[in-house]
């Protein structure tokens, strides 16, 4: 699933938007001002963003280019309702991949996201590799020792989620927030319930501890 940060100030637009994406498996976290959606950008990892220009507080175009400034390379969808060409090229010179001029038909906005993440997988890695724990992200499978292990959604999410970050500390809300949508009532203890049944999955034996757990701030997952 895509976690998918959309920034509209316009209510009616957005919860369109919002129920669209939804019923295509887009994990959203949304935004209504510029100010905010940098604030999220700075706490969070995404797939892909949507960035209207026209925002509240902080305009669209020096949002993207904070994405941008802060070594975010995931793809930005802009939308707009000036459909000058200098708009255009100035969304496109601050760091954006694509744009939108509003009004859009629903299959164009959804063909625009779905062109700029197949351009995107091209950079990811297709395998994650730590001593005989491999994480292949095109079939959504690890294996141990080459034996596949068999994961759940979020296990899986989870594990790949550690791995991308391997020797950094990861705290439980970093987790909780790439797992579930922002209105999901969270409980920190699912987090540790998840992991406990990842250490059992890729380690029964105890023998290569995977993930560690660091005390008061959360996860790390690494090899020695």
């Amino acid at each position: 699933m895509a976690r998918l940060l959309l920034v509209e100030d316009e209510v009616q637009l957005r919860e369109q938007l919002m129920e669209i994406l939804d019923r295509h498996q887009y994990q959203v976290d949304y935004c209504v001002d510029g100010a905010e959606a940098i604030s999220f950008s700075d706490r969070h990892d995404y797939d892909i963003a949507v960035v209207d220009l026209g925002l509240p507080r902080v305009p669209g175009m020096d949002v993207i280019r904070h994405i941008r400034d802060t070594s975010h390379d995931y793809p930005v969808l802009i939308l707009t309702a000036r459909a000058d060409w200098q708009d255009k090229v100035d969304g496109l010179g601050a760091g954006a991949d694509d744009y939108l001029v509003k009004p859009f038909h629903v299959q164009e906005f959804l063909a625009r996201l779905e062109a700029l993440q197949r351009r995107a997988g091209g950079k990811l890695k297709p395998t994650l590799e730590a001593g005989p724990i491999v994480l292949d992200t095109r079939a959504k499978q690890v294996s141990v020792h080459g034996e596949g292990i068999s994961l759940t959604a979020y296990e899986y999410n989870l594990m790949e989620y550690l791995m991308q970050r391997s020797g950094q500390v990861v705290s439980k809300s970093e987790l909780t927030d790439h797992l579930y949508d922002q209105d999901f009532d969270r409980d920190s203890n699912v987090i540790e319930v998840f992991v406990g049944r990842l250490r059992r999955k890729l380690d029964p034996d105890n023998v290569l501890k995977p993930i560690a757990t660091v005390r008061g701030q959360g996860y790390r997952f690494s090899l020695a």
